[in-house]
């Protein structure tokens, strides 16, 4: 079993790593909010257009620094464009702000709804573009700064300081520019720029056949309900188009997509000619997509390039990526059972497959120059690494370009010839270097290898345990401050165990944050388990779960659980389990199925019926609760609430749009109905998690339970 050792202070002997904990300090719940516990970061640090110099942002001034230099330069302080602001009559800044290079002498930002360039030759600015202050939604095309947002439910574009109003709905139900699909499929927003600027494509959504879910805001005299439009598995879905909006002249044209009213309109992609707009459409049942084109001057359909089909579902998350001569783009896809790179031509021809194996891409980050190489990343190396590859497009040569294996975050220069490469890695905090297309590093920015020296940490390891099918199983396993294996120690499971997300990962502390080796240094063994149904393992390991969430996921944490009972430091009559959203869900799962194994428990946000969760993630994995009735009530924790046995704390935030309040309320009435006693604690206003300064007040809630009852 191979195994990584991390400790947070480090003191090499004779070929391993031991703790050197003599005068440090222990780790305080109030310490979540120190920033100088956390790795240090390099901000806004981008290229310059050449790739011979690159800038970030330092103690509020702008530097600029070449490739090849140790020493950075400064373009210009907060107070000096704050100055140059003033004397043209504009309100002053105390912050530097997001910029983005025009050229090389000149940047654009963004301050109080106008976008302005900065001229470092002259030192003069200029307003480029300007729009209304209740705008939201924001989406700047990077060459002309136009502004597309949205106000209300409409869509508006701001050209010069003009505003032009695109879309006019009143009805009730119906918005424009916004996210659509409730952000799955990738989809992170509502508004498509050209790559010229002419056109803007935007998802218009109408959502009034879909019921109205009460949320409440206490915050008034009289609590008030604010309604959200949540479409529940096998229920009512919204329907979505996409619009083309022509900036010249001033018209609109609906895209004719070729499927149902509620199909799925995703990774939409606007052609690089500006003759085409593509979309992969996803029927309702996420088990048949096509890749269609169309046109953008009348948005009638072209044709179908592609089709992808699967028994369980496809998942459409990336667009096509245009290679620079605009007749190729590359294609992301599970159909091989791992996620690869397929090269097509525009005609939905497919080239050829650029990479394969038993291994996952896990995203483009750009090609050079003339489109000889497309960098990625990708687990080749490990199923817990995100390094950095290369491939010829001509042969389909891979080349490894990172030299340090971890997780990696990559900014590649205009040219593709040099890459800002932060990683980090389980002994590692965070590495900033330049390096070739080579991965030979020219220059190292800096390095925060260990930011919790000062703090006595549990010692850290990752192996694997099989599952019944002889799968490796990933696993994290933190020992508590000042170990002593004569000593019976409590555990504690933390757990999410869910499609699109991965716990045990080659970076920083093996991926453990703040409040797992908070809970080690109170003296507890934690660990995690990454479970079949999880991420960055293939589509056979991830969709496995399908139609019967709970079952698989939950019998792989049992054979953690096996794991550590055969820890001779554990006390097995004290083990508790503690998750989030799908991690309370597990929480409960396996609490209920498994009676008599957990002392105590917390589930935060945690699903309890799926027949109450949204219909796009909650029917990708369970069918709707018509198709699949038994695998429903298989999942429902409702119907097992009699078999609770330990104690339980959940934990809701009353405005929880995703996982919504409903679910724990309804868990609650069949405990009470079974006779059994669960605990139960709520956050008022807050939604599907607990974020800011109350984060530290759910961090000691938690500990404060798993105190008294583990």
């Amino acid at each position: 079993m191979k195994k990584y050792l991390l400790l947070a202070a480090m003191v090499v002997m004779s070929g391993t790593i031991t703790t050197a904990s003599a005068q440090k300090k222990t780790l305080k719940i109030e310490d979540y909010l120190n920033r100088d516990i956390y790795p240090e970061r390099m901000e806004a640090l981008q290229w310059m257009p050449g790739a011979r110099a690159f800038s970030f942002t330092e103690s509020n001034n702008l530097l600029k620094q070449n490739t090849g230099r140790k020493e950075a330069d400064t373009i210009i302080t907060t107070g000096q464009l704050s100055g140059v602001l003033a004397e043209a009559g504009h309100d002053s800044i105390k912050r530097f702000p997001r910029i983005r290079w025009v050229n090389n002498t000149t940047f654009a930002f963004l301050h109080q709804q106008k976008i302005f360039s900065y001229d470092t030759d002259i030192h003069q600015v200029k307003v480029l573009n300007s729009f209304e202050e209740q705008a939201e939604n924001s989406d700047i095309h990077e060459q002309t700064h136009h502004v597309a947002y949205t106000a209300g439910q409409n869509v508006f574009v701001a050209i010069e300081g003009e505003k032009i109003q695109v879309t006019n709905d009143t009805v009730e139900g119906v918005v424009n520019g916004v996210a659509v699909h409730r952000r799955e499929f990738g989809i992170s927003k509502g508004t498509f720029w050209s790559n010229s600027g002419r056109y803007l494509a935007y998802y218009h959504m109408d959502e009034s056949m879909v019921s109205n879910y009460p949320l409440v805001d206490i915050t008034r005299r009289v609590a008030e309900v604010e309604n959200i439009r949540y479409p529940m598995a096998g229920m009512t879905s919204h329907q979505v188009k996409v619009a083309v909006f022509d900036t010249k002249t001033k018209t609109t044209v609906y895209v004719d997509n070729q499927g149902a009213k509620d199909d799925y309109l995703t990774n939409v992609t606007c052609g690089p000619d500006d003759e085409y707009i593509y979309i992969a459409e996803l029927n309702r049942d996420q088990n048949h997509m096509q890749l269609n084109r169309f046109s953008v001057k009348d948005g009638s359909f072209v044709k179908t390039l592609f089709e992808e089909k699967n028994s369980r579902y496809v998942e459409p998350e990336n667009g096509p990526y245009f290679l620079d001569n605009h007749k190729r783009f590359v294609w992301q896809s599970e159909r091989d059972g791992f996620n690869h790179l397929y090269l097509y031509n525009v005609e939905g021809e497919l080239l050829r497959q650029l990479t394969k194996g038993s291994w996952m891409v896990q995203g483009i980050i750009g090609n050079d120059e003339k489109s000889e190489h497309l960098y990625f990343y990708a687990t080749k190396n490990s199923p817990l690494n995100r390094d950095i590859f290369r491939v010829n497009i001509t042969n389909g040569k891979i080349k490894q370009v990172s030299t340090e294996e971890g997780t990696h975050q990559v900014k590649l220069s205009g040219d593709g010839k040099r890459l800002i490469d932060q990683y980090t890695a389980m002994e590692m905090g965070r590495n900033y270097t330049i390096t070739d297309q080579d991965g030979k590093v020219l220059n190292t920015l800096l390095t925060d290898a260990d930011p919790m020296k000062n703090y006595k940490l549990g010692e850290i390891t990752t192996g694997t345990v099989n599952a019944e099918d002889g799968t490796d199983l990933y696993y994290r396993l933190i020992k508590p401050v000042d170990f002593d294996a004569e000593k019976k120690y409590p555990a504690l499971i933390y757990v999410y165990g869910g499609p699109h997300a991965q716990l045990v990962t080659n970076s920083y502390h093996a991926g453990a944050g703040f409040f797992l080796n908070y809970m080690a240094a109170q003296g507890y063994v934690v660990f995690t388990l990454d479970n079949r149904g999880s991420a960055n393992r293939g589509f056979e390991y991830e969709s496995t779960i399908h139609r019967r969430v709970g079952e698989l996921e939950t019998a792989d944490q049992m054979l953690g659980v096996e794991f550590l009972k055969n820890l001779s430091y554990v006390d097995t009559a004290r083990i508790g389990v503690d998750g989030w959203s799908y991690g309370g869900f597990m929480t409960i799962s396996m609490m209920l199925k498994h009676p008599g194994t957990f002392k105590a428990g917390c589930a935060g946000g945690p699903v309890t019926d799926w027949k109450y969760y949204e219909v796009m993630y909650g029917e990708r994995y369970m069918d709707t609760p018509q198709q699949n009735k038994e695998g429903y009530e298989q999942a429902s924790l409702l119907s097992k609430a009699g078999k609770l046995d330990g104690r339980l704390l959940i934990i809701h935030g009353t405005s929880d749009p995703v996982v919504v309040w409903q679910h724990s309320q309804q868990f609650l009435n069949a405990c009470i109905e079974e006779g059994t006693l669960p605990d139960y604690f709520i956050y008022p206003g807050h939604e599907h998690n607990v974020r800011g300064k109350d984060r530290v007040h759910l961090f000691k809630k938690i500990t404060q339970y798993f105190e008294n009852f583990l």
